[in-house]
């Protein structure tokens, strides 16, 4: 299991920008997000007024998908579900903003930072071997 922990974090630590799907009208909807992470736990920023909002407000669950890197058959990228469980928090506005600064905001008080909390993470397509998981919380 250490094994694939540390290979799961080599991707999400070094793959920033993801798909992002929530559920819009019953019906999945996805988006490219830049994300930062601190373990496994994925941080990324929004508009507060935005539709991705909304949708999270009302179902929480996401699923992301992280690393691919277009070389070719054998690029290992990450699947994601998590539960978007902090919303607008000022503690992590303030931790995050320089990671997140000129992205999109200059108005800070628009912006909100999204933190998603692992359910399931799985290191997929890494050199044709076999999906290797982890659940969440891990023991």
């Amino acid at each position: 299991m250490e094994t694939v922990k540390k290979e799961i974090l080599e991707v999400i630590n070094n793959s920033h920008i993801g798909t992002m799907a929530t559920v819009h009208n019953g019906k999945p909807f996805s988006r490219y997000m830049t994300f930062t992470n601190k373990e496994f736990t994925l941080y990324t920023v929004t508009d507060k007024h935005s539709d991705k909002v909304e949708e999270l407000l009302e179902n929480p669950y996401t699923h992301i998908l992280l690393g691919y890197e277009n070389k070719g058959r054998g690029d290992a990228f990450v699947e994601i579900e998590g539960k978007v469980t902090d919303f607008d928090d000022e503690a992590l506005k303030l931790k995050f903003i320089e990671f997140f600064k000129g992205l999109l905001y200059k108005n800070q008080d628009e912006m909100v930072i999204l933190q998603i909390d692992p359910i399931r993470m799985r290191l997929m397509n890494k050199k044709g071997e076999p999906p290797k998981e982890l659940e969440f919380p891990l023991e």
